[in-house]
């Protein structure tokens, strides 16, 4: 499995699992990464937040 299915993959079950409370988490962990000098997982973080954005959809109002 490559990297961008695991991320979607992940992505899904996230939002699946914590709604829109996902995209937070996400950023959050990106967050926590980058603090500890992985940016390699704060890049994958980031990139699960914004496949997390894209299955959300666009904001209604």
């Amino acid at each position: 499995m490559t990297l961008e299915v695991q991320i979607d993959d992940y992505a899904r079950r996230l939002f699946s699992a914590s709604g829109d409370k996902a995209e937070y988490e996400a950023a959050q962990k990106a967050k926590e990464c980058e603090a500890r000098g992985d940016r390699g997982e704060a890049e994958q973080w980031r990139k699960v937040r914004e496949k997390i954005r894209i299955l959300r959809g666009p904001s209604m109002s």
